[in-house]
């Protein structure tokens, strides 16, 4: 018997598994697929994201997978161009923008290494359940042999669409609708040193670097075009570059490598994330537009915490419902203010108050870091936005500009 069985693999799964098993724990790991492979990604780990790997002891394999470090932030808004760095995050000022064959890999190998069992290629079925308890899984690998495992707690690490959410019925709360649809391809010979965005009325467009001299270019539409976008959609990836007519020279004097992957299935959630017997982690417990790219940097908070909520529930320290509440708790306190930002940002359409703002920041490197490290997760969304702090950016702006006596 296990002390815990993992469905799904990637970031929330592997970094869960990791850090159960390095306290000492039994666990089991699967996931459908085998490593490295791919799956839809924005790709980024921001500052707080690399600070994890850092303290985990996984930053420099990622610095060693030939994937560049990001430095600077881009925003062209069409009428201007708001640039610069974030503030750092346990001295880590930087960003990657690596790929999920790379990433997943990586983590995969970290939970093998602290001594999970890593099951590739074992797809979960269902779930056993003894009167409403969770007790394990029942699945099969790729050769078709079936098998049947136990466990004191099975964690379903498997994604918006999770089999384990599905088969307890966990409860979802303050849903949002998809705003927007995206589509991105890896591109060879485009020159890209900074996050860019490109962000206009209800498009946009980004070009990322990534791993082994490849960058990743997105375009993004409001919702309401996706049933057109999806009826070409290599010519409307094509003429969705044309967002600026400097990025689409800069992308279009490269070459497009590999095939268009999208998606429009981004509506946001927050699931409930424990009962008897089980618990989810990632995108299965909570999902959001990926416009600020924040995903793998909850999942990796979000492993470590639930980590810590199981490792006090067996070494009896706390009840099962009180330190799983707790996680939830420590969850939705820390995402809920990036959750409203990136509902906001994920319209593609910024209101004229937020184009006031940036517009001021480009003379206030301070608050444009701030603003930068607000949207990617290193200075608090509240303490950033709060009333008083934009108050203070706009009256700043109104006394830098009044003519003098």
């Amino acid at each position: 018997m296990y002390d815990a069985i993992i469905v799904g693999a990637r970031c929330a799964g592997s970094s869960t598994a990791m850090h159960l098993a390095r306290r000492g724990y039994k666990v089991l790991l699967t996931d459908r697929a085998t490593f490295p492979s791919d799956t839809i990604s924005t790709h980024m780990v921001w500052s707080p994201g690399l600070a994890y790997l850092k303290r985990w002891g996984l930053l420099d394999a990622v610095a060693n997978s030939n994937c560049p470090a990001i430095r600077e932030i881009a925003f062209d808004m069409g009428e201007f161009v708001l640039q610069g760095r974030t503030p750092p995050v346990d001295g880590m000022d930087i960003h990657y923008c690596v790929r999920r064959t790379v990433l997943d890999k990586i983590l995969v190998d970290a939970a093998a290494r602290a001594g999970a069992e890593v099951r590739e290629g074992f797809t979960v079925e269902e779930l056993i359940l003894d009167e409403g308890h969770v007790t394990g899984v029942r699945g099969r690998s790729r050769n078709h042999t079936s098998s049947e495992e136990s466990a004191r707690v099975v964690i379903g690490a498997d994604g918006q669409h999770s089999l384990v959410a599905r088969s307890v019925n966990a409860t979802e709360y303050n849903p949002r609708p998809a705003y927007s649809c995206l589509y991105y391809s890896y591109w060879s010979g485009v020159r890209a040193d900074t996050a860019e965005y490109h962000i206009g009325r209800g498009c946009g467009a980004g070009a990322f670097p990534t791993n082994d001299d490849l960058t990743c270019v997105i375009v993004a539409h409001g919702i309401s075009q996706f049933p057109n976008f999806k009826t070409d959609v290599e010519r409307n990836y094509e003429a969705s570059l044309s967002i600026d007519a400097r990025f689409a020279e800069k992308v279009r004097c490269g070459r497009r490598e590999e095939r268009i992957t999208g998606t429009a299935d981004i509506a946001g959630f927050f699931r409930r994330p424990f009962g008897s017997g089980w618990a989810l982690v990632g995108d299965a417990g909570y999902h959001k537009d990926p416009v600020t790219a924040q995903g793998i940097t909850d999942a990796f908070r979000d492993a470590e915490a639930l980590a810590d909520a199981l490792d006090d529930v067996f070494a009896d320290r706390r009840p099962y419902d009180q330190a799983l509440g707790a996680y939830e708790r420590r969850r939705n306190e820390a995402v809920m203010p990036m959750y409203e930002l990136t509902c906001q940002f994920a319209q593609l359409d910024p209101p004229p108050d937020v184009l006031a703002l940036m517009s001021v920041l480009r003379d206030n490197r301070i608050e444009r870091e701030r603003f930068f490290g607000a949207f990617t997760g290193s200075v608090p969304v509240p303490e950033f936005f709060s009333p008083e702090n934009l108050a203070r950016i706009m009256g700043n702006a109104e006394s830098c500009n009044s003519p003098r006596p």
